[in-house]
């Protein structure tokens, strides 16, 4: 993992670490082992009014997260680090609400050297926009929730 922190680093928290990344731009890396449950990192930001985040989303701001029923966080923000986390199919993480917060959190054990990735939940507006380059053996091929794969798959082959 030594050789993970050099020059090339871009930032580094408690159990994160950001330099670039195979998947995309900037990643996050697991410093060292951590196990599943752990909250890995906070994804900050500046809260924003339901109408305020409209507005960003359609100047293509993608880093907005739904708090509650009036409010979003918008992580694009310098002091948001785990904005660079990147998206998989098969993530190691997943964010989750925790009183006003959004919390990314460990899924299964993560191994140290092991990129941190999350399920971006992205609807299906302007997906072919996505695609994705995640590398997971399941890959939707586009960067979109979960349940909407089987979706996507099925519009692909279509297509394809």
């Amino acid at each position: 993992m030594q050789s993970a922190l050099n020059s090339s680093t871009v930032a580094e928290m408690a159990l994160v670490c950001f330099h670039k990344s195979v998947i995309h731009g900037t990643g996050g890396f697991a410093k060292m082992d951590i196990a599943a449950g752990t909250r890995v990192i906070e994804y900050v930001g500046e809260k924003i009014t339901k109408a305020e985040s409209l507005r960003r989303c359609e100047s293509a701001n993608e880093y907005i997260f739904s708090l509650d029923d009036a409010h979003d966080l918008d992580g694009n923000v310098p002091w948001n680090p785990a904005r660079f986390l990147n998206h998989s199919c098969d993530p190691n993480c997943e964010a989750k609400p925790d009183g006003g917060c959004i919390w990314i959190v460990a899924r299964r054990d993560i191994r140290a050297g092991e990129e941190i990735t999350f399920n971006y939940g992205y609807d299906l507006e302007d997906y072919r926009e996505h695609p994705c380059r995640c590398g997971a053996a399941d890959c939707a091929g586009y960067i979109v929730a979960e349940e909407l794969f089987e979706h996507v798959r099925k519009q692909h082959a279509l297509v394809g």
